[in-house]
């Protein structure tokens, strides 16, 4: 029987590649959520900043629901990082014990300990991952309780950390949200404000909370799959049992708008040069976005209707991968490199992780709200192609094509969902545009007219399409091929 993953059996494994020291260095971070996102990265980047000897420190954790924390207990909070994936085109398959987290408490049941913690000086860092929801106002009272919402804990925390210190400006904290909304930092900040102003807090303290704190805005990019399928192998092969193992892609990127202040207390980031802290990281948003989330959008019809199933899949056929490639190398990154520095090095990297063998990403689900995403990440893309070249980029008008084609329902189900058929079976179109693509279709006259009326809806757009030259004729002539030919036969015809 194998030993579990715990203090005891790396102390005795001299392989473990964990330094003692590290279970003496202070807790420096508090943080909202036990998931594996903020595992694979944030966790990873305090954890390679103490093996590097540029920081010192470790994570107090806030498990937000209910639910036994023992896993972390019985581990000593130690957990595997598995990395797997493909950079620079090679494969890598790299495995590391994580040290960086050193206790897990529970909101509902460790809340008074959860307090005491901020009474540490050296805790300087609120790191939060809640999803999207958790950055919600909710007008709730702190001190009745345990607050409810994240905004109402934080609030909470940072009424504590203000009466233990008195006041001093030097003991506010450097607080970075991570959950996927634009602006999470100052979001979060306005919403705290707020609630302190619905809890009648002193006009001193709220004053403190401006000045003394930094929320800052962040965006966060790793895949992390979390515990592997085949567990059981993995654990034979490092000699031990892991019930916190995560599996991650070797790519990440974590930005953070913060000045030198921000960079002092977070001086981790100093261990890779993939967090990056700026005055201004609205360009790593656009990359990703245009260069990740729009060729996503733009291929993945395509592919699911020609018969693929995930993004892998695309990768390893000849005709999606060379698609892939012209969408994000040719007419993408051409409209945003200018104002983006490190764009072509994303690029690759993009590719690199659409060519990941160990990932399974599903088209169909990438397909979820389709035309309001295309609409988001290629409609600018689109304009400033033509703009800078006065020609349309053809494959995003044939990813253009295929999304009509794929938002054409063939009937709706017992639920009252639109469903599509492709020659491997019917599918349903999630996506809230449905019922709007559905009256287009079911009212065609001719193609051309069909996509004149809907590139001129510009309740589905963010301008009129139909008024860039050649684009209503472009994208007819895609539809009616991949429509009248199947997609699978006019992909064929491309590769001859």
């Amino acid at each position: 029987m194998l030993p579990i993953l715990n203090k005891t059996l790396i102390q005795s494994n001299a392989n473990s590649n964990v330094s003692q020291d590290v279970f003496s260095f202070p807790e420096t971070i508090l943080q909202f959520g036990t998931g594996v996102l903020l595992r694979g990265l944030v966790d990873y980047l305090v954890d390679k900043g103490n093996r590097k000897n540029l920081y010192q420190g470790r994570i107090v954790v806030i498990k937000s629901t209910d639910g036994s924390t023992s896993d972390f207990s019985s581990q000593d909070s130690l957990f595997t990082t598995h990395i797997k994936g493909v950079a620079q085109g090679e494969l890598v398959d790299n495995v590391l014990i994580n040290s960086s987290i050193s206790r897990v408490l529970q909101s509902n049941a460790e809340w008074s300990e959860i307090l005491a913690c901020v009474h540490q000086p050296a805790l300087k860092t609120i790191i939060s991952n809640t999803t999207e929801v958790g950055i919600q106002y909710s007008a709730e009272k702190i001190n009745t309780g345990v607050p409810t919402s994240f905004p109402g804990k934080l609030l909470a925390i940072l009424w504590e950390r203000f009466n233990h210190f008195k006041g001093d400006s030097s003991a506010g904290f450097v607080i970075v949200p991570t959950e996927l909304i634009v602006n999470n930092g100052n979001l979060l900040k306005e919403i705290i404000i707020k609630l302190a102003n619905f809890n009648e807090l002193p006009d001193n303290f709220i004053q403190w909370i401006n000045t003394a704190n930094r929320f800052c805005n962040s965006l966060v990019d790793r895949i992390v799959p979390g515990k592997p399928r085949n567990l059981a192998d993995s654990e034979a092969k490092a000699g031990y049992t892991d019930q916190l193992w995560i599996e991650v892609e070797p790519f990440l990127l974590w930005a953070i708008e913060g000045d030198e202040y921000v960079k002092s207390v977070l001086s981790f980031h100093q261990a890779d040069e993939r967090m990056l802290i700026e005055s201004d990281i609205t360009p790593f948003r656009e990359q990703k976005l245009r260069l990740l989330n729009g060729s996503h959008t733009a291929a993945v019809p395509l592919g699911f209707l020609s018969g693929l199933n995930t993004v892998y899949e695309c990768m390893s056929d000849p005709y999606m991968n060379g698609f892939f490639k012209k969408v994000v190398l040719e007419e993408i990154l051409p409209t945003i490199q200018d104002d983006c520095p490190t764009a072509t090095a994303f690029a690759n990297d993009v590719l690199d992780r659409f060519a990941n063998p160990f990932i399974e990403h599903k088209l169909i689900s990438i397909t979820f709200q389709e035309s309001s995403k295309m609409n988001a990440r290629n409609v600018k893309t689109l304009l400033r192609y033509q703009q800078k070249f006065n020609k349309l980029p053809e494959n995003i008008c044939l990813g253009f094509a295929a999304m009509l084609l794929f938002l054409r329902p063939a009937g709706i189900n017992k639920d009252g969902k639109y469903y599509g058929n492709r020659e491997a079976g019917e599918y349903v179109i999630t996506d809230d545009n449905a019922a709007i693509f559905a009256d287009y279709w079911q009212n065609e006259t001719d193609i051309n007219s069909l996509v004149n009326k809907i590139a001129s809806d510009t309740r589905l757009w963010e301008t009129d399409l139909s008024v860039i030259p050649g684009f209503v004729s472009k994208v007819s002539m895609f539809l009616s091929a991949l429509k009248d030919n199947g997609v699978s036969a006019f992909i064929k015809s491309q590769n001859l």
